[in-house]
């Protein structure tokens, strides 16, 4: 019933919104109980402790009742969020939410907390009792006294105490001046961030760097910060006319990169243009990426029984999540909801949704380390990353390190790492020298990003050296390996990955194909591979499809120099195989 009503919304009024976000806060209203947790039963565990997922999952609701709340009246979440913060910040109380240490996760839930302050200053803020008001400013100022990672947490840092300053309590202007030099060290140019390290260029520019940015920036002051605001304001215009390509016409963002169990939060940093006034691209362009994005997220299979947000992207997957998604993890994706601080008269509000016109179908960028192209009207998108790593996260090489990411076709992670189909190298270049283990394409030594084709230099093993070069062709691509190698090596090169209901197949020695109700996924070698063959990988490693099948070709080859060439196609129609001769000839 949840899906049905959620799956009946346009998400293009406040009202409808704010609708959304009822129907979503619903299962889990009958949870909450005033001590600033929610408890949402047995379930699978994180990196940090119980108590830390039962305050995260709380704290990420308030991403959305901080901002409905600044303009609605609501008395039970009133009061909910009052006990909250009471119970939470009090030493004394038997929910406290405790003492911190270094690099605690709760850092990262003091955002939202934060956020609803700042929102919510003459209402919320201003109940509590002075006591009570020293309690919060005590436990949120722990930030100051730990330590935090060198990425995008620097900004929880910066964002307290912003709000410190604005609630008249204790604040570091050192430390807000600390931080943002550290943000601006992370700048790369043309709207560019990068997470820390220059490898990380994901969601967490859009969802964080920019979205931060944009919420602080209406609380900074324009005469001291002139120059701050402009530089945000900036960036941020940059950012969008690159970032609206990472979505089809079908509002589906790219799945690509870390933490994409946090789903919708793909479309929050529009609805952080629209929290800051940013026109950064016409407000009927930002609105149908909006809607079409929300649209798009409820025809998938991300609720419970119960309906509750499940962990996993298209559908419930823990094989695919990080090791800091808890079961409430997931409600990230409220800060989309932003939007409800947003006055009801904006222009965002009253406009008639429009969907980009691209000036270009594809756009590189070395600041943004890939390649997109946009292929049958933008009904996909094929986002070609170069350079991109994370390290010390589950599944790194499958989620950065695909030589392509496509929107209708999605990405694999492996299962295991004994035989091929354990992997689910779709996607990719695998090489093993016993023909079991395989190791696929992961970091770069060097790339290059010009504007029709990306090329990786690396390094699977000691002793085995690649060039690979990736040739975008609308839904296919060529790709082209020079390899340099000093043992025996098996090669397996696998395509796209599609849904196994409703398939159709078909292989011989140089060519494979599969077919369906999706499009066609298929692969041929022109230069330097022995057979062709169909996979059926390990169940729920394809983030769309819980089970799928993927077209690969395989080779043995002996120590020298080599070649291997081929042409791979993830296409709508099949259309797109005739235009490169690769239909077969059942």
């Amino acid at each position: 019933m949840l899906e049905k009503k959620l799956k009946a919304l346009k998400w293009d009024s406040y009202e409808e919104v704010t609708h959304g976000f009822k129907l979503m806060l619903e299962p889990l209203k009958e949870k909450m109980n005033g001590s600033g947790h929610i408890d949402l039963g047995n379930s699978h565990g994180a990196i940090y402790d119980e108590e830390t997922s039962q305050m995260e999952t709380f704290s990420r609701l308030v991403w959305a009742i901080g901002p409905y709340l600044y303009q609605n009246e609501d008395v039970f979440l009133k009061e909910e969020i009052h006990a909250s913060f009471v119970a939470g910040t009090d030493p004394t109380s038997k929910h406290y939410f405790g003492k911190l240490a270094n690099y605690d996760q709760k850092f990262v839930e003091m955002a939202a907390l934060a956020t609803c302050l700042l929102l919510n200053k003459e209402t919320i803020w201003q109940d509590f009792r002075a006591q009570e008001k020293e309690n919060i400013a005590h436990w949120f100022l722990q930030i100051n006294e730990r330590k935090i990672p060198k990425n995008n947490w620097r900004f929880f840092r910066i964002l307290v105490n912003v709000t410190m300053k604005n609630l008249e309590m204790p604040y570091s202007q050192e430390i807000i001046d600390q931080e943002f030099a550290f943000i601006d060290s992370c700048y790369q140019g043309k709207g560019w961030y990068c997470d820390g390290k220059e490898s990380q260029v994901d969601y967490y520019i859009p969802w964080a760097f920019h979205y931060y940015s944009l919420l602080i920036s209406k609380f900074l002051e324009p005469d001291e910060d002139a120059e701050r605001l402009k530089k945000i304001r900036e960036r941020a215009t940059l950012f969008a006319q690159d970032y609206q390509y990472w979505f089809d016409r079908k509002g589906r963002a790219v799945p690509f990169g870390r933490s994409l169990t946090y789903r919708f939060a793909q479309g929050a940093f529009w609805s952080a243009l629209v929290f800051a006034d940013l026109e950064a691209l016409p407000w009927p362009m930002v609105k149908a990426l909006f809607s079409t994005h929300m649209q798009a997220w409820f025809r998938e299979a991300i609720f419970t029984a119960n309906g509750i947000l499940n962990v996993g992207y298209a559908y419930p997957n823990l094989n695919m999540a990080e090791n800091y998604n808890a079961a409430g993890s997931p409600y990230w994706a409220f800060k989309v909801f932003l939007l409800l601080a947003v006055d009801r008269q904006h222009p965002f509000w009253q406009a008639e949704k429009q969907l980009p016109h691209l000036s270009r179908q594809r756009m590189a960028s070395k600041e943004m380390r890939a390649l997109i192209e946009h292929s049958a009207h933008s009904e996909q998108v094929m986002f070609y990353p170069a350079g991109q790593f994370i390290e010390n996260q589950s599944h790194a090489p499958a989620k950065y390190g695909k030589f392509v990411y496509s929107t209708q076709f999605g990405f694999s992670v492996p299962k295991g790492t004994y035989f091929y189909a354990e992997g689910a190298f779709d996607n990719t270049l695998a090489l093993s020298e016993d023909g079991l283990y395989f190791r696929a394409h992961a970091q770069n030594d060097a790339f290059e990003i010009v504007e029709d084709r990306v090329v990786h230099y690396w390094s699977p093993m000691p002793g085995v050296h690649i060039k690979s070069t990736i040739i975008p062709l609308g839904q296919a691509h060529l790709r082209i390996h020079d390899i340099q190698t000093e043992k025996v090596l098996f090669v397996a090169e696998g395509g796209f990955s599609t849904t196994l209901e409703y398939s159709s197949t078909f292989s011989d020695h140089k060519f494979a194909q599969i077919d369906t109700p999706l499009g066609r996924s298929s692969i041929r070698a022109l230069k330097g591979y022995d057979d062709a063959n169909i996979v059926r990988p390990e169940v729920n490693t394809n983030v769309l499809y819980p089970r799928s099948i993927f077209p690969c070709l395989q080779g043995k080859i002996e120590p020298g120099q080599h070649r291997l060439i081929s042409l791979i196609t993830g296409a709508m129609t099949a259309e797109q195989d005739s235009k490169w001769g690769m239909t077969s000839e059942k």
